[in-house]
Protein backbone atom coordinates (compact mmCIF):
# COMPACT_ATOMS: atom_id res chain seq x y z
CA UNK A 1 0.00 0.00 0.00
CA UNK A 2 1.27 3.58 -0.97
CA UNK A 3 1.94 6.15 1.95
CA UNK A 4 -1.08 8.26 1.86
CA UNK A 5 -0.43 12.32 1.42
CA UNK A 6 -2.68 12.74 3.77
CA UNK A 7 -3.31 11.91 7.37
CA UNK A 8 -6.74 11.31 9.16
CA UNK A 9 -7.15 12.95 12.52
CA UNK A 10 -7.74 8.79 13.39
CA UNK A 11 -4.00 8.77 11.90
CA UNK A 12 -2.04 11.79 13.47
CA UNK A 13 -3.85 11.03 17.04
CA UNK A 14 -2.40 7.05 16.36
CA UNK A 15 0.62 8.76 15.69
CA UNK A 16 0.31 10.58 18.74
CA UNK A 17 0.48 7.65 20.71
CA UNK A 18 -3.40 9.13 21.65
CA UNK A 19 -1.94 11.50 24.28
CA UNK A 20 -5.23 13.98 23.96
CA UNK A 21 -6.72 10.59 25.42
CA UNK A 22 -4.60 9.53 28.37
CA UNK A 23 -6.45 8.77 31.45
CA UNK A 24 -10.12 9.26 29.73
CA UNK A 25 -13.16 7.07 29.54
CA UNK A 26 -14.15 6.95 25.83
CA UNK A 27 -17.21 6.26 24.00
CA UNK A 28 -16.50 6.30 20.43
CA UNK A 29 -19.31 7.18 17.74
CA UNK A 30 -18.08 5.15 14.46
CA UNK A 31 -18.97 2.92 11.16
CA UNK A 32 -17.19 1.00 8.89
CA UNK A 33 -15.11 3.84 7.24
CA UNK A 34 -13.56 4.88 10.66
CA UNK A 35 -10.22 2.81 9.37
CA UNK A 36 -6.93 4.50 9.26
CA UNK A 37 -4.80 4.50 6.72
CA UNK A 38 -3.74 0.41 7.45
CA UNK A 39 -7.22 -0.18 6.99
CA UNK A 40 -7.61 -0.82 10.90
CA UNK A 41 -10.30 0.05 12.81
CA UNK A 42 -10.47 2.75 15.16
CA UNK A 43 -12.29 0.66 17.83
CA UNK A 44 -9.42 -1.49 18.09
CA UNK A 45 -6.74 0.93 17.63
CA UNK A 46 -8.42 2.92 20.47
CA UNK A 47 -8.82 -0.24 22.82
CA UNK A 48 -4.84 -0.66 22.96
CA UNK A 49 -4.10 3.11 23.19
CA UNK A 50 -2.14 3.09 26.00
CA UNK A 51 -3.96 5.03 28.90
CA UNK A 52 -7.20 5.31 27.23
CA UNK A 53 -9.68 2.94 28.14
CA UNK A 54 -12.77 2.40 25.71
CA UNK A 55 -16.08 1.98 27.55
CA UNK A 56 -18.57 1.78 24.80
CA UNK A 57 -19.46 1.93 21.40
CA UNK A 58 -22.08 4.11 19.22
CA UNK A 59 -23.31 3.84 15.46
CA UNK A 60 -25.49 6.37 13.34
CA UNK A 61 -27.42 5.65 10.54
CA UNK A 62 -26.73 2.01 8.92
CA UNK A 63 -25.06 0.54 12.10
CA UNK A 64 -21.89 0.36 13.62
CA UNK A 65 -21.03 -2.86 11.21
CA UNK A 66 -23.07 -0.73 7.76
CA UNK A 67 -24.97 -3.71 7.82
CA UNK A 68 -28.55 -1.89 7.46
CA UNK A 69 -29.35 -1.56 4.03
CA UNK A 70 -32.24 1.28 3.80
CA UNK A 71 -33.48 4.64 5.29
CA UNK A 72 -35.86 4.20 7.85
CA UNK A 73 -33.81 0.42 9.17
CA UNK A 74 -33.86 1.00 12.61
CA UNK A 75 -31.53 -1.03 14.39
CA UNK A 76 -30.80 -2.38 18.33
CA UNK A 77 -27.78 -2.24 20.48
CA UNK A 78 -25.81 -5.18 21.07
CA UNK A 79 -22.56 -6.35 22.76
CA UNK A 80 -19.53 -6.06 20.28
CA UNK A 81 -18.03 -9.46 19.54
CA UNK A 82 -14.72 -7.84 18.46
CA UNK A 83 -13.78 -5.34 21.29
CA UNK A 84 -16.56 -7.14 23.71
CA UNK A 85 -17.90 -3.27 24.32
CA UNK A 86 -21.75 -2.87 24.42
CA UNK A 87 -22.87 -0.78 21.32
CA UNK A 88 -25.50 1.81 21.18
CA UNK A 89 -27.83 2.51 18.39
CA UNK A 90 -27.94 6.48 17.59
CA UNK A 91 -30.63 5.56 14.86
CA UNK A 92 -33.91 4.50 15.66
CA UNK A 93 -35.84 4.78 19.05
CA UNK A 94 -32.75 7.33 20.77
CA UNK A 95 -31.66 9.30 17.84
CA UNK A 96 -28.85 11.25 20.71
CA UNK A 97 -27.03 10.05 22.86
CA UNK A 98 -28.61 9.59 26.57
CA UNK A 99 -27.56 9.66 29.98
CA UNK A 100 -27.28 6.45 30.23
CA UNK A 101 -24.88 5.98 27.53
CA UNK A 102 -22.35 8.69 29.02
CA UNK A 103 -22.53 7.95 32.22
CA UNK A 104 -19.08 6.31 32.18
CA UNK A 105 -17.41 8.42 29.67
CA UNK A 106 -15.63 11.56 30.10
CA UNK A 107 -14.66 11.93 26.20
CA UNK A 108 -16.58 11.02 23.27
CA UNK A 109 -14.64 10.77 20.43
CA UNK A 110 -16.73 10.67 16.57
CA UNK A 111 -14.70 9.25 14.10
CA UNK A 112 -16.88 9.17 10.90
CA UNK A 113 -16.66 9.83 6.81
CA UNK A 114 -19.13 12.11 5.84
CA UNK A 115 -19.94 12.47 1.82
CA UNK A 116 -20.23 15.97 1.89
CA UNK A 117 -23.74 16.48 1.82
CA UNK A 118 -26.69 18.38 4.10
CA UNK A 119 -28.67 15.09 3.72
CA UNK A 120 -26.22 12.38 5.00
CA UNK A 121 -27.87 12.11 8.66
CA UNK A 122 -24.25 10.96 10.12
CA UNK A 123 -24.00 14.85 10.00
CA UNK A 124 -27.14 15.63 12.26
CA UNK A 125 -25.97 12.46 14.81
CA UNK A 126 -22.56 14.67 15.47
CA UNK A 127 -24.94 17.65 16.41
CA UNK A 128 -27.08 15.23 18.58
CA UNK A 129 -23.93 14.44 19.83
CA UNK A 130 -22.75 17.76 20.73
CA UNK A 131 -25.96 18.72 22.51
CA UNK A 132 -26.32 15.54 24.95
CA UNK A 133 -22.36 16.34 26.00
CA UNK A 134 -23.08 19.85 26.26
CA UNK A 135 -26.32 18.87 28.42
CA UNK A 136 -23.97 16.05 30.43
CA UNK A 137 -20.79 18.47 30.87
CA UNK A 138 -18.76 15.47 28.56
CA UNK A 139 -15.75 16.37 26.21
CA UNK A 140 -15.93 15.66 22.49
CA UNK A 141 -13.04 14.68 20.02
CA UNK A 142 -13.43 15.03 16.65
CA UNK A 143 -10.71 13.00 14.36
CA UNK A 144 -11.31 14.96 10.95
CA UNK A 145 -11.60 13.26 8.35
CA UNK A 146 -11.52 14.30 4.18
CA UNK A 147 -14.34 15.55 2.04
CA UNK A 148 -14.30 13.29 -0.46
CA UNK A 149 -16.31 15.42 -3.34
CA UNK A 150 -13.77 18.91 -2.56
CA UNK A 151 -14.59 21.72 -1.36
CA UNK A 152 -17.34 23.43 -3.84
CA UNK A 153 -20.35 24.11 -2.26
CA UNK A 154 -24.12 24.38 -4.11
CA UNK A 155 -28.00 24.25 -3.46
CA UNK A 156 -29.83 26.04 -1.16
CA UNK A 157 -28.95 26.64 2.60
CA UNK A 158 -32.03 25.08 4.58
CA UNK A 159 -34.58 27.33 5.53
CA UNK A 160 -34.99 26.43 9.77
CA UNK A 161 -39.06 26.08 9.09
CA UNK A 162 -37.90 23.01 7.15
CA UNK A 163 -35.59 21.80 9.79
CA UNK A 164 -35.49 17.61 9.99
CA UNK A 165 -33.08 14.66 10.17
CA UNK A 166 -32.14 15.22 6.71
CA UNK A 167 -31.16 19.13 7.41
CA UNK A 168 -30.96 21.12 10.97
CA UNK A 169 -28.65 23.88 10.41
CA UNK A 170 -28.23 26.55 8.02
CA UNK A 171 -25.99 24.98 5.17
CA UNK A 172 -26.27 24.01 1.48
CA UNK A 173 -27.48 20.67 0.09
CA UNK A 174 -23.54 20.41 -1.09
CA UNK A 175 -21.72 22.00 1.80
CA UNK A 176 -17.67 21.56 0.73
CA UNK A 177 -16.95 21.25 4.50
CA UNK A 178 -14.94 19.07 6.80
CA UNK A 179 -16.80 17.11 9.66
CA UNK A 180 -14.33 18.30 11.81
CA UNK A 181 -15.65 21.95 10.63
CA UNK A 182 -19.38 21.17 10.90
CA UNK A 183 -18.53 20.15 14.42
CA UNK A 184 -17.06 24.07 14.71
CA UNK A 185 -20.03 25.40 13.03
CA UNK A 186 -22.89 23.63 14.91
CA UNK A 187 -21.30 24.84 18.66
CA UNK A 188 -21.16 28.24 17.30
CA UNK A 189 -24.88 28.63 15.17
CA UNK A 190 -26.64 26.75 18.56
CA UNK A 191 -24.21 28.48 21.39
CA UNK A 192 -23.33 25.23 22.34
CA UNK A 193 -21.01 25.76 25.55
CA UNK A 194 -19.14 21.74 25.00
CA UNK A 195 -15.68 21.48 25.18
CA UNK A 196 -14.81 20.57 21.69
CA UNK A 197 -11.61 19.28 20.18
CA UNK A 198 -10.94 18.83 16.14
CA UNK A 199 -8.02 16.59 16.02
CA UNK A 200 -7.36 18.15 12.13
CA UNK A 201 -5.92 16.12 8.62
CA UNK A 202 -2.44 16.65 7.55
CA UNK A 203 -2.15 17.47 3.50
CA UNK A 204 -5.53 17.47 2.81
CA UNK A 205 -6.85 20.77 0.61
CA UNK A 206 -10.55 21.88 0.13
CA UNK A 207 -9.93 21.20 -3.93
CA UNK A 208 -8.46 17.69 -3.05
CA UNK A 209 -10.95 14.92 -4.19
CA UNK A 210 -10.86 11.64 -2.11
CA UNK A 211 -8.60 9.42 -4.78
CA UNK A 212 -6.01 12.34 -4.19
CA UNK A 213 -5.49 11.71 -0.51
CA UNK A 214 -4.35 8.36 -0.94
CA UNK A 215 -6.38 6.68 1.29
CA UNK A 216 -8.51 3.70 0.75
CA UNK A 217 -12.08 4.32 0.43
CA UNK A 218 -14.25 2.62 2.49
CA UNK A 219 -17.98 2.85 1.58
CA UNK A 220 -19.19 4.83 4.43
CA UNK A 221 -22.95 3.58 3.97
CA UNK A 222 -24.23 0.97 1.55
CA UNK A 223 -25.64 2.88 -1.29
CA UNK A 224 -22.49 5.18 -1.34
CA UNK A 225 -19.56 2.24 -2.54
CA UNK A 226 -17.81 4.60 -4.72
CA UNK A 227 -16.77 8.26 -4.78
CA UNK A 228 -18.65 8.90 -7.53
CA UNK A 229 -21.53 7.53 -6.38
CA UNK A 230 -20.66 9.89 -3.39
CA UNK A 231 -19.96 13.06 -5.67
CA UNK A 232 -23.41 12.94 -7.56
CA UNK A 233 -25.17 11.97 -4.41
CA UNK A 234 -25.70 15.83 -3.44
CA UNK A 235 -27.85 16.10 -6.29
CA UNK A 236 -29.23 12.49 -6.91
CA UNK A 237 -30.89 12.31 -3.49
CA UNK A 238 -33.22 14.61 -3.87
CA UNK A 239 -34.92 11.94 -6.02
CA UNK A 240 -35.50 10.34 -2.65
CA UNK A 241 -38.27 12.80 -2.33
CA UNK A 242 -39.92 11.35 -5.64
CA UNK A 243 -41.74 8.57 -6.57
CA UNK A 244 -38.30 7.94 -9.21
CA UNK A 245 -35.79 5.39 -8.28
CA UNK A 246 -32.59 7.02 -7.18
CA UNK A 247 -30.80 3.57 -8.27
CA UNK A 248 -30.92 1.43 -4.68
CA UNK A 249 -31.50 -1.87 -5.43
CA UNK A 250 -28.96 -1.22 -8.30
CA UNK A 251 -25.04 -2.13 -8.75
CA UNK A 252 -24.73 1.89 -9.21
CA UNK A 253 -27.00 3.52 -6.91
CA UNK A 254 -27.81 7.65 -7.08
CA UNK A 255 -25.69 7.25 -10.56
CA UNK A 256 -28.56 5.21 -12.34
CA UNK A 257 -32.41 6.17 -11.93
CA UNK A 258 -35.65 6.22 -13.85
CA UNK A 259 -39.07 4.64 -13.48
CA UNK A 260 -41.08 2.07 -15.31
CA UNK A 261 -42.92 5.12 -17.30
CA UNK A 262 -40.03 6.78 -18.30
CA UNK A 263 -38.53 7.15 -21.76
CA UNK A 264 -34.68 6.89 -21.67
CA UNK A 265 -33.76 8.60 -24.89
CA UNK A 266 -36.63 11.42 -24.49
CA UNK A 267 -35.61 12.14 -21.25
CA UNK A 268 -31.56 13.00 -22.23
CA UNK A 269 -32.74 14.59 -25.29
CA UNK A 270 -35.33 16.94 -23.27
CA UNK A 271 -31.67 17.35 -20.63
CA UNK A 272 -29.45 17.91 -23.33
CA UNK A 273 -30.78 21.53 -24.25
CA UNK A 274 -29.33 22.91 -20.54
CA UNK A 275 -26.33 21.66 -21.74
CA UNK A 276 -25.44 20.43 -18.48
CA UNK A 277 -21.59 20.71 -17.45
CA UNK A 278 -19.26 17.99 -16.69
CA UNK A 279 -21.04 15.09 -17.45
CA UNK A 280 -22.95 13.11 -19.67
CA UNK A 281 -26.49 11.54 -19.33
CA UNK A 282 -26.55 7.71 -21.07
CA UNK A 283 -30.06 6.05 -21.51
CA UNK A 284 -30.73 2.61 -20.20
CA UNK A 285 -33.04 0.51 -18.51
CA UNK A 286 -32.76 -1.25 -15.37
CA UNK A 287 -34.07 -3.35 -12.68
CA UNK A 288 -34.28 -2.62 -8.86
CA UNK A 289 -33.92 -5.75 -6.88
CA UNK A 290 -35.49 -3.69 -3.91
CA UNK A 291 -37.27 -0.95 -2.64
CA UNK A 292 -38.60 1.80 -5.48
CA UNK A 293 -40.17 -0.25 -8.56
CA UNK A 294 -38.12 -3.34 -7.20
CA UNK A 295 -38.77 -6.34 -10.12
CA UNK A 296 -39.80 -3.27 -12.56
CA UNK A 297 -37.96 -2.64 -15.49
CA UNK A 298 -37.42 1.15 -15.24
CA UNK A 299 -36.37 3.25 -18.09
CA UNK A 300 -33.91 6.00 -16.90
CA UNK A 301 -30.40 7.25 -17.47
CA UNK A 302 -27.09 6.81 -15.59
CA UNK A 303 -25.19 9.70 -15.03
CA UNK A 304 -21.14 9.97 -16.21
CA UNK A 305 -19.06 12.56 -15.26
CA UNK A 306 -16.62 13.74 -17.04
CA UNK A 307 -15.42 16.67 -15.58
CA UNK A 308 -15.57 16.88 -11.75
CA UNK A 309 -14.90 20.44 -11.23
CA UNK A 310 -17.10 21.74 -13.82
CA UNK A 311 -20.06 18.98 -12.70
CA UNK A 312 -22.93 20.73 -10.56
CA UNK A 313 -24.69 17.10 -9.11
CA UNK A 314 -27.96 19.74 -7.62
CA UNK A 315 -27.84 21.65 -11.07
CA UNK A 316 -28.16 18.03 -12.78
CA UNK A 317 -30.68 16.03 -10.84
CA UNK A 318 -32.93 19.77 -10.98
CA UNK A 319 -32.19 18.98 -14.56
CA UNK A 320 -33.51 15.26 -14.41
CA UNK A 321 -36.63 16.32 -12.45
CA UNK A 322 -37.71 19.27 -14.57
CA UNK A 323 -37.32 16.89 -17.69
CA UNK A 324 -39.57 14.25 -16.46
CA UNK A 325 -41.80 16.95 -15.29
CA UNK A 326 -42.36 18.45 -17.98
CA UNK A 327 -42.55 15.10 -20.11
CA UNK A 328 -44.47 12.40 -17.83
CA UNK A 329 -46.75 14.92 -15.45
CA UNK A 330 -49.65 12.89 -15.32
CA UNK A 331 -47.11 9.88 -14.35
CA UNK A 332 -44.62 11.55 -11.91
CA UNK A 333 -45.59 11.84 -8.36
CA UNK A 334 -43.61 13.61 -5.45
CA UNK A 335 -42.97 11.22 -2.06
CA UNK A 336 -44.80 10.87 0.34
CA UNK A 337 -44.27 11.61 4.26
CA UNK A 338 -43.10 9.76 6.70
CA UNK A 339 -39.43 10.54 5.34
CA UNK A 340 -36.38 9.98 8.10
CA UNK A 341 -38.93 10.78 11.22
CA UNK A 342 -41.08 14.10 9.96
CA UNK A 343 -44.77 12.80 9.55
CA UNK A 344 -46.05 16.25 8.09
CA UNK A 345 -43.55 18.14 5.39
CA UNK A 346 -43.08 16.62 2.15
CA UNK A 347 -40.10 14.52 1.27
CA UNK A 348 -38.95 16.83 -1.00
CA UNK A 349 -39.06 20.23 0.87
CA UNK A 350 -36.82 19.20 3.75
CA UNK A 351 -34.09 17.64 1.61
CA UNK A 352 -34.11 21.06 -0.68
CA UNK A 353 -34.37 22.70 3.06
CA UNK A 354 -37.24 24.85 1.36
CA UNK A 355 -40.26 24.79 -0.84
CA UNK A 356 -38.99 27.18 -2.66
CA UNK A 357 -37.52 24.43 -4.83
CA UNK A 358 -40.64 22.69 -5.48
CA UNK A 359 -42.82 25.12 -6.67
CA UNK A 360 -39.91 26.58 -8.91
CA UNK A 361 -39.88 22.72 -10.75
CA UNK A 362 -43.91 22.72 -10.29
CA UNK A 363 -44.06 25.92 -12.19
CA UNK A 364 -41.67 24.88 -15.31
CA UNK A 365 -38.76 26.84 -14.15
CA UNK A 366 -35.54 26.34 -15.93
CA UNK A 367 -32.57 24.50 -13.67
CA UNK A 368 -30.69 27.12 -14.89
CA UNK A 369 -32.82 29.92 -13.44
CA UNK A 370 -33.57 27.35 -10.47
CA UNK A 371 -29.46 27.27 -9.36
CA UNK A 372 -29.69 30.82 -9.70
CA UNK A 373 -32.01 31.48 -6.52
CA UNK A 374 -29.57 30.10 -4.55
CA UNK A 375 -26.49 31.96 -5.29
CA UNK A 376 -26.88 34.86 -2.77
CA UNK A 377 -27.13 32.01 0.25
CA UNK A 378 -24.27 30.64 -1.46
CA UNK A 379 -22.37 33.61 -1.17
CA UNK A 380 -23.83 34.19 2.60
CA UNK A 381 -22.20 30.65 3.84
CA UNK A 382 -18.93 31.18 2.52
CA UNK A 383 -18.41 34.73 4.63
CA UNK A 384 -20.26 33.01 7.38
CA UNK A 385 -18.12 30.12 7.68
CA UNK A 386 -14.74 31.64 6.69
CA UNK A 387 -13.33 31.80 10.58
CA UNK A 388 -14.03 28.33 10.96
CA UNK A 389 -12.43 27.00 7.91
CA UNK A 390 -8.72 24.97 8.44
CA UNK A 391 -7.82 23.99 5.38
CA UNK A 392 -8.10 26.77 2.65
Amino acid sequence: MTQPCVATGLDRLVAGDCAELRGQRLALLAHPASVDARLRPAATLLQAADGADLRCLLGPQHGLRGETQDNMIEWQGYRDPVTGLPVYSLYGEARRPTPEMLAEVDTLVVDLQDVGARYYTFVWTLLYCLEACAAAGKRVVVLDRPNPIAGSTEGYILDPAFASFVGLAPIPMRHGLSMGELALFCRRHFKLDVDLQVVEMSGWQRSLYFEGTGLPWVLPSPNLPTVTSALVYPGFCLLEGTEVSEGRGTTRPFEIFGAPYIDPDALVRHCARWELPGCVLRPLHFEPTFQKHAGKVCGGAQVHVTDRAAFRPVLTATAVLAGVLALWPDEFAWRQPPYEYEEQKLPIDILAGTDAYRLALEAGASPWDISAGWQDGLAAFSAATAEIRRYD
